[in-house]
């Protein structure tokens, strides 16, 4: 039996066993224990496996449920800690009231104001010293300023929430990611309070006076969608920035064809992109409600599994040459932002912000290349997101 999660050799690769397991039928896999116990999964890692066990809704994404799998224990004073860890039909009642915020119609109008924010980053990193680090000094920065504006939150606030999601998505001491808990959910409460006394044009104010006012929706729930739109929001779009940069300043070829003609191809980059890299680690588990058959698999009603994004995405029978980053490929059924009724909310403003940050940042620095070597890179291991640390550039 394999324990999860998979040993890298590289940093930069998938782990090797990955491949072992990926073409096969469901396996069980070895989970790092919670309190003493051990806790078992089934591995799913086939495209195909892995695009039927998210849309299954016997597949259960409630964490609150007796033996489900835990890879972030927060407290949860026995209730999910957001509408990410909710089954429907609560799930849908509370995705329901922050959807209006991302549809295509609003990140279109949303554009003009990111295009700004992304040149003005772009020229401030310019305007620095050197060797710059393009995580914090770029990628960090962008992707906070924009979840900030979304929520209302001053920019002035944003180092606050970027050292706290660090501290809290940082394995080590569980009692300090625990504290980070606490002071992102007060920060929260009381930046919520605010709204409800002057409310404005933002996220948060519509969710206080639209939701929370009629008694729609509670405290805790309100807090725990401001979390994961906090964390997730900006803690996934600084990785795949910086992932999509460092394969443009490792692939001189590559770099000047998606840079070309204003960088037309640009689009199809960032989705070729988010397939290879899989910025998604470990963290999308489920538990059966009922005896489910997953490919050759019967999974038991109450045993749990482990879905594997990035084995999805590496699937050759999907995806010719996964280890290749290849954008002449159709990536358009990769699985980073989920499938069925929990897929991600932010996509389409996650795939407009990538795109733009990395069109502003290589048009302001077109000399920009790396400060290290390839091998000296590290990366921030953890159950939500494969990260790098940092990323040294020069121009």
């Amino acid at each position: 039996m394999l324990d999860w999660p998979l040993a890298r050799v590289c940093p930069l690769s998938p782990p090797p066993a990955l491949g072992v397991v990926r073409d096969g039928p469901p396996t069980l896999v070895r989970l790092p224990a919670v309190a003493g116990e051990e806790q078992l999964a089934w591995l799913i890692t086939r495209h195909e496996d892995v695009k039927a066990a998210l849309k299954d809704p016997r597949l259960s994404a409630d964490e609150t449920r007796p033996g489900f799998p835990l890879r972030i224990p927060v407290p949860t004073d026995d209730r999910p800690s957001g509408f990410l860890r909710m089954d429907d039909p609560e799930h849908g009642r509370l995705r329901r009231m922050v959807a209006p915020e991302f549809t295509a119609r609003r990140v279109r109008m949303l554009r003009p104001g990111l295009q700004e924010l992304t040149d003005r980053a772009a020229d401030a990193l310019a305007a620095g010293p050197q060797p710059a680090d393009l995580v914090r000094d770029f990628a960090a920065h962008v992707s906070a300023l924009v979840i900030a504006r979304l929520l209302g939150i001053p920019d002035e606030h944003t180092a606050f929430f970027l050292e706290q999601t660090r501290i809290l998505l940082t394995d080590g001491d569980p009692a300090l990611s625990l504290a980070a808990h606490h002071r992102i959910i007060a920060f929260l409460d009381e930046t919520a309070r605010a709204k409800e006394k002057q409310p404005g044009d933002d996220l948060v104010s519509r969710l206080v006076t639209n939701h929370v006012a009629t008694g729609e929706l509670d405290r805790a729930d309100l807090l725990g969608i401001l979390k994961l739109l906090l964390i997730a929001g900006h803690e996934s779009t600084a990785t795949q920035i910086a992932f999509s940069a460092l394969s443009l300043l490792t692939d001189d070829g590559l770099r000047a064809e998606v840079l070309a003609d204003g960088g037309a191809l640009l689009p199809q980059f960032v989705e070729e992109s988010m397939r290879f890299w899989s910025i998604i680690q470990d963290n999308v588990v489920r538990q059966a409600t009922e005896d489910v058959r997953i490919g050759e698999t019967l999974v038991g009603a109450g045993e749990s599994v482990m879905i594997s994004l990035l084995a999805a995405n590496h699937d050759a029978t999907v995806f010719p040459r996964p280890e290749r980053l290849d954008i002449h490929r159709d990536a358009s059924d990769h699985l980073l932002w989920g499938h069925g009724a929990h897929f991600c909310l932010g996509a389409s403003l996650g795939r407009l912000e990538v795109t733009l940050a990395l069109g502003s940042l290589f048009t302001t620095l077109p000399t920009l290349r790396l400060a290290c070597e390839v091998g000296q890179l590290r990366v921030r291991e953890h159950p939500v997101f494969h990260s790098l640390t940092e990323l040294p550039v020069v121009w």
